[in-house]
């Protein structure tokens, strides 16, 4: 078998050991003859997997009886229409921080229903940053106010939550989720494709504060994007039971590792290892401001595209892959998600000054 250092956006780097267990029951779930993906999802093997999710994902990040937990389809893009459809109506107002690609996804659906005020924008440097507490520009009758709390493509990251001032949070966490502890007492929900830090594509997590939902919007909205519809754990439809299997799995590995504290450390270490590689001389140049840059996704850039090239074609010989920027802002991105190991990051640096010594 053979694993290379593995920096895709997503989907994402699996642990190993949750592959390894997929792999052990995938024909055969439990002795039960069967794989989890041809069960029913009502019956009581998917149900006690559903369950054991739900449980996990609780406990991890502290939620409490305060929230609901939702194992629904159609990514964050379907989240971007779903929150303003439920919690956003004409005459009505809510706050955007503007800070990338994913961002601007959101606002152009919200503005389908509402009042859309962009509380903050770093269009005009190429959203190099996230906003200072003191830039933040919030209306004073926000239905709630919507942030991406890490940008994959210009590699940004918030640092802690914004205050708002008691409005709620909203939180496309797609790409951060788990990777540390939130103060969840400032959300409203918190929504995140699984294909970076939880799981496999197919599944999204949405967690609802029970007190936000009941003032969601009531009639008017079609079944299947109406909260309501998938609160208490109600399966309305047949949820994408393999990729939550998997989920359970990524939690039950996350709980064993030591939870969000340890990855916190974690990630914090292995961004440090590259960012002080990039930040050594003027080879590598970081895209995101210091104090704006993530830990999930970093990127940077070399003197040329042409030299950008011959850095992406020779690092696969060293087993580094998926190091390629977004198609929309070029240069090179090493998405470091939580299952991506420490082992990998040194692989890359020490690629980074093999390359920077023969061309540099």
């Amino acid at each position: 078998m053979k694993r290379v250092h593995n920096f895709s956006a997503g989907p994402a780097v699996l642990p190993l050991e949750v592959l390894q267990k997929a792999q052990e029951e995938f024909i055969d779930y439990q002795g039960t003859g069967t794989s989890i993906m041809e069960k029913s999802h009502r019956g009581p093997e998917y149900t006690k997997v559903d369950a054991e999710a739900r449980e996990r994902l609780s406990r991890i990040l502290g939620l409490g009886d305060d929230f609901e937990i939702m194992f629904l389809q159609g990514g964050a893009s379907t989240q971007f229409f779903t929150v303003p459809y439920n919690f956003l109506s004409e005459g009505e107002t809510a706050d955007y921080i503007n800070t990338g690609a994913w961002s601007k996804k959101a606002i152009k659906e919200a503005k389908t229903f509402g009042n859309v005020h962009e509380a903050f924008t770093s269009a005009d440097s190429n959203f190099n940053r996230v906003p200072g507490a003191e830039e933040l520009n919030l209306s004073p009758d926000a239905n709630y106010v919507h942030i991406t709390s890490n940008n994959t493509i210009f590699g940004t990251q918030f640092t802690t939550e914004p205050e708002t001032n008691g409005v709620p949070l909203v939180c496309d966490a797609s790409s951060d989720f788990l990777s540390r502890p939130v103060d969840v007492s400032k959300y409203g929900i918190i929504y995140s494709g699984a294909q970076k830090n939880l799981g496999p594509a197919g599944v999204t997590v949405v967690i609802i504060r029970k007190g936000f939902l009941a003032k969601a919007n009531k009639s008017g909205i079609p079944t299947m994007i109406d909260y309501h519809t998938h609160a208490n754990g109600a399966m309305f439809n047949t949820p994408p039971s393999f990729a939550v299997y998997m989920v359970n799995l990524v939690l039950e590995w996350v709980e064993g590792k030591g939870g969000l504290e340890y990855f916190k450390t974690f990630n914090e270490e292995k961004a440090a290892l590259l960012y002080n590689e990039i930040d050594s001389d003027d080879f590598y140049n970081g895209t995101a401001e210091v104090t704006s840059r993530s830990n999930m996704n970093v990127c940077f850039r070399l003197g040329s595209e042409d030299l950008e090239a011959e850095f992406l074609k020779e690092a696969v010989t060293r087993d580094l892959v998926a190091l390629k920027g977004h198609r929309s802002v070029g240069g090179i991105r090493a998405s470091i998600y939580n299952a991506c190991p420490r082992e990998s990051v040194e692989a890359l640096v020490s690629f980074m000054r093999d390359f920077r010594a023969k061309k540099g």
